[in-house]
């Protein structure tokens, strides 16, 4: 049984989590965050776990729903602790929202040599990029004040988008082959 490490349940990730929930894999999953009201319009979130962390709730939900147990680890990602949370899985998958912890888990991964998956959507969520790490670059974020993409009004697109990441990291497991694409709502472009 392989072993994936997802890092980042908000709304790439917990969609990841949702259609990975047949993988014949150990999935942990590590978030620091909260479920906010917010989010339930755009993530894998239901109203029952507003206000709890992100990670456990993933967590209750998969559980709850499907009966698959995940695991659930609800610290924030971090130099001096990434060892202890990324431990050597087969596969890390990076859904974060932030060049630090993009920049953390890069690192990390490359220097364990573990195959990585980042999966980037841009703030407004109109744009994904899911890129394996031999060809990513963390980018910063935007600017504060920026939009997200916590009103829901783009939910069908991350769909989508955590569809093509789940199916490119079947693909992975099933036969190694790697590959990158950059998505926006109506054009897919595969880029490695």
């Amino acid at each position: 049984m392989k072993n994936i490490v997802l890092v980042g349940a908000g709304a790439l990730g917990s969609h990841f989590a949702l259609l990975a929930r047949n993988f014949d894999a150990k999935l942990t999953v590590i978030d620091f965050d909260r479920v906010e009201a917010k989010n339930v319009q755009s993530q894998f979130h239901t109203k029952m776990g507003q206000g709890k962390n992100k990670a456990k709730a993933l967590q209750a939900a998969m559980q709850g729903m499907y009966k698959r147990q995940i695991d659930a680890k609800p610290t924030k990602l971090m130099g001096n602790n990434a060892e202890q949370l990324l431990g050597t899985p087969d596969l890390v998958v990076d859904c974060t929202d932030n060049f630090k912890a993009r920049d953390i888990i890069q690192e990390y991964v490359k220097d364990q040599n573990i195959d990585c998956l980042h999966g980037c959507l841009s703030a407004d969520g109109t744009l994904v990029r899911c890129v394996w790490t031999e060809h990513f670059a963390p980018d910063a974020e935007g600017e504060e004040g920026e939009a997200t993409c916590e009103d829901g009004e783009n939910l069908p697109f991350h769909g989508v988008a955590a569809a093509m990441l789940t199916q490119i990291v079947q693909g992975y497991l099933v036969s190694g082959v790697k590959m990158s694409f950059q998505m926006t709502p109506f054009k897919v472009l595969r880029i490695a």
